[in-house]
């Protein structure tokens, strides 16, 4: 007797079990190569599918892996500041950043600290960690993507009256072990006796390094970094603030080495024109960059080797448009588009902006994103694996 169509149908189905079942399961090098290449949003979702998996994710090392593999996954993160009852933090995806920058392509993170009266002010991130100031004298370090956070001790001393502290937040790369060492920079303002009026305050430059749960006191630091540039800007291995030096006679950028923790001056861009007093000291494309503002247009000027005072280059002028605003590039890309966040006066009150400048065509296009209330800020993050706890 012939066999049925069912007889076959039902040995065809054994046959694709059986095979399916002897399936060869990957190498555990493979599993972690693919691992190392998805965004941190699907890795969180990913550690509960079996404990080996939840244990390489959890991996310092493995997380170094995914941070170098993932170097242009960044985002558009955006803050509530100074004060406010609550603190909304809203993250963009950068892919979107320069085609179609929408509220509908956001979502919102918690923040981990209870807001209140609290007072919060970003110092910088890198590496996925955004450190804050809180109240003045406490460091927050917070991995938003990974919902991982730590304050650090207070810089508070009760002998002391502290008017204001300068921040820098920054990382070493250990060559040997092959790790990076973070480190946030304080350089507190002490009120002094001195009665001489340029030495007003006498400055602190203290060092704590993750995982020694201690400030450091480290040298003299004689340079007044004015109070609305007290944040400094990370690159190459060193922590840059806008300051005067002890006479005030000149605005330099004052360096200060992560790993050997000394200074040394920068001098700024001949800017061949008069500007305002507020100059902006900002990184594009891993560069430092100074924006010099005139009453009719905005400079953006770019070091292209770090220390290098000969490779200070004008890229392009922005001009001003109506009414006159203060400009902060926050992003550079490689085709010269410039993110950026414009603030001005409008009727008496303070509008703030997002907007996109084309500096090859000089075309300006805002974002859905304006008119923010001027107490946001943002901030350009990387996102990674890296804890702050566990360093």
């Amino acid at each position: 007797m012939a066999p049925s169509w069912e007889n076959d149908d039902d040995r065809k189905d054994d046959a694709v079990s059986s095979e399916t079942t002897a399936l060869p399961s990957l190498p555990f090098e493979i599993i972690e190569e693919i691992l190392s290449k998805l965004p941190v949003k699907f890795l969180m979702q990913l550690k509960s599918v079996c404990k080996s998996w939840e244990s390489l994710i959890s991996d310092p090392q493995f997380a170094i892996k995914h941070l170098r593999v993932s170097t242009t996954r960044h985002h558009l993160l955006t803050f509530t500041n100074f004060f406010s009852d609550e603190l909304f933090v809203v993250v963009y995806p950068f892919s979107s950043v320069f085609t179609e920058l929408t509220v509908a392509a956001s979502r919102q993170l918690d923040f981990p600290l209870p807001v209140g009266n609290l007072s919060h002010y970003i110092i910088g991130s890198c590496h996925g960690i955004i450190c804050f100031e809180i109240n003045e004298h406490f460091v927050f370090l917070w991995n938003p993507f990974i919902s991982k956070f730590m304050k650090l001790p207070s810089l508070a001393n009760p002998k002391q009256n502290i008017c204001y502290t300068a921040y820098g937040f920054g990382y070493v790369y250990d060559q040997f072990n092959d790790n990076y060492s973070y480190k946030v920079v304080a350089v507190n303002y002490i009120e002094s006796d001195n009665n001489v009026s340029y030495y007003r305050y006498r400055p602190q430059l203290k060092v704590y390094t993750l995982g020694t749960n201690s400030w450091r006191m480290i040298q003299d630091f004689p340079y007044c970094i004015p109070l609305g540039l007290s944040s400094g800007r990370f690159i190459s291995g060193t922590v840059n603030w806008l300051a005067y030096n002890n006479l005030f006679i000149s605005l330099v950028i004052v360096s200060f080495d992560l790993e050997n923790e000394f200074y040394q001056e920068i001098t700024l861009p001949d800017y061949e024109v008069v500007i305002r007093p507020q100059v902006t000291l900002v990184v594009l494309r891993d560069c430092l960059s100074i924006i010099a503002e005139s009453n009719t247009y905005v400079d953006v000027w770019l070091m292209d080797e770090y220390g290098n005072t000969e490779s200070w280059t004008k890229l392009f002028r922005i001009p001003h448009g109506e009414p006159p605003a203060y400009i902060t590039p926050l992003y550079l890309s490689e085709d010269d588009h410039v993110l950026m966040e414009s603030r001005y006066v409008r009727q008496s009150k303070p509008q703030s902006e997002l907007a996109i400048y084309n500096s090859r065509d000089s075309i300006l296009k805002t974002t859905e994103i304006q008119k923010i209330n001027c107490s946001m800020v943002h901030e350009v993050y990387q996102e990674s694996l890296i804890s702050p706890c566990s360093l």
